[in-house]
């Protein structure tokens, strides 16, 4: 079984709006999480999805749900936010444990990422193959330093060896679960990006080439580009 873990907890402080922003309706209709489920619900490589949800929300989502198609069918259920990302990930993971099995696959996406493409899924699970899991990222295409004190410049990194993660991240369901539980109860609050418990148990992550489109909404530009792409996606079905 393939399941999809979709984060929605978050509440968005860097941007302008008085509530999360993948609830924020861009085009007036739907939320921005709405466009991530939509792909999510329809792709040929999903069997099952977990949302990570305050409860408030359940019912605009559930809402948002019944226009999707498969969602009466795929939908498993929702889980309870954590304090950080990975105790909302390790709550999602403890509720899909019930119907999901060692060898299955786990992929975590973010609800706040709504260009998520049919082909970066199709890539994400042929690549597994003969891997625990998989990280599509982005090469960095700027000169990077490195500041200790955050005034200075200490050192120049070499920008060909570093890269900048994305979700969807995809994982063997069992291992995956065992990297975050062996870091219960503390060190889990220090973990910052989805793979980093993955690769301190020891789990064999391959890199992917990640995708510019799928953004992630953290800011008002990134909110205003979303905009944008949804206005000419309408404007093309029009024409």
């Amino acid at each position: 079984m393939n399941i999809a873990l979709v984060l929605s907890g978050g509440k968005g402080t860097r941007i302008s709006s008085d509530i999360p922003k993948q609830y924020i309706r861009p085009d007036g209709i739907n939320t921005i999480l709405y466009y991530c489920l939509e792909t999510l619900f329809s792709d040929k490589n999903i069997d099952a999805v977990q949302i990570v949800a305050d409860a408030e929300y359940h019912t605009l989502i559930s809402e948002e749900l019944e226009q999707i198609e498969l969602s009466d069918v795929k939908f498993k259920g929702f889980s309870v936010p954590g304090k950080n990302r990975q105790l909302s990930i390790w709550n999602g993971l403890e509720d899909i444990k019930a119907y999901a099995d060692a060898n299955d696959y786990v992929l975590i996406h973010d609800g706040a990422r709504p260009c998520l493409s049919n082909v970066m899924l199709d890539i994400c699970f042929k690549e597994i193959d003969g891997h625990d899991g998989v990280m599509p990222v982005i090469p960095m295409k700027d000169t990077v330093y490195l500041s200790e004190d955050g005034k200075s410049v200490t050192s120049l990194l070499d920008r060909k060896s570093i890269f900048a993660g994305q979700a969807p991240e995809l994982f063997v369901f069992g291992k995956y679960y065992d990297s975050i539980e062996k870091l219960l109860p503390d060190r889990v609050m220090t973990i910052n990006g989805s793979t980093e418990p993955a690769i301190l148990n020891g789990m064999d992550v391959v890199m992917i080439p990640g995708d510019e489109n799928n953004f992630k909404i953290t800011t008002d530009a990134d909110l205003e580009r979303f905009k944008e792409i949804l206005r000419l996606k309408n404007e093309s079905i029009r024409t």
